[in-house]
């Protein structure tokens, strides 16, 4: 896979390129500051980027500005965001030009280098990598009608938004695959969303909802 990173911490960006290289992966480029990164992407037009949200001169909202502006440029090319804290107003703006191929990650979950490079290649793959704190503070700030969900069905809800199959639901869970499809079905009834079909269109559906 080739891959872009934007990172102004050398430490973390040279430990993302080790990381990257030694599991086959090859970094065509790396970026430092803001205005460095779109350019960069245009020119190499990776497999997936990881940037991070905030970087220099204005340490803002660098990093998103240029992952919004590449994805309407490059149609559906693969982000990660990594930012060092949950940050509610811009993980709501990444998704909100859809949610497929798009990771939204803490930066602490990088050190947790098998969940790190799944979420990546789910990424990738055109899928979705929600970090759980992200995604326990989009539902908490929506108050009705996820209020009518049973805290199993917002468990699932949960899951499903972090871009994970019914299988690995049931097993996280420790419940049967058909009692996942339950849940499921009661929660797009609650919401008031049509059935979905599984797979990635289903979590689109679950974050326009988070996010409308």
């Amino acid at each position: 896979m080739r891959i872009v990173i934007a990172e102004d911490n050398v430490l973390l960006r040279e430990g993302l390129v080790l990381l990257l290289t030694s599991d086959g992966h090859e970094v065509v480029a790396v970026a430092g500051s803001g205005p460095d990164v779109l350019p960069a992407l245009l020119e190499h037009r990776p497999d997936a980027a990881v940037l991070d949200v905030r970087l220099p001169p204005g340490f803002r909202d660098e990093g998103l500005r240029a992952a919004v502006e590449a994805r309407k440029r490059l149609p559906g090319l693969p982000v990660l965001v990594l930012s060092q804290y949950v940050e509610e107003t811009y993980a709501a703006e990444l998704l909100a030009g859809g949610a497929e191929g798009v990771g939204y990650l803490l930066k602490d979950r990088v050190s947790r280098v098998g969940e790190f490079l799944d979420a990546l290649s789910r990424v990738a793959a055109g899928g979705t990598a929600l970090d759980p704190e992200v995604v326990s503070q989009l539902m908490t700030s929506r108050h009705d009608p996820l209020q009518a969900l049973t805290p199993r069905e917002r468990e699932v809800l949960g899951l499903m938004a972090q871009g994970l199959d019914n299988a690995t639901i049931a097993a996280t869970l420790v419940i049967t695959e058909r009692s996942v499809s339950k849940h499921i079905g009661a929660v797009f009834a609650k919401l008031g969303l049509p059935p979905s079909d599984s797979g990635h269109r289903r979590v689109l559906a679950v974050l326009a909802y988070l996010n409308s």
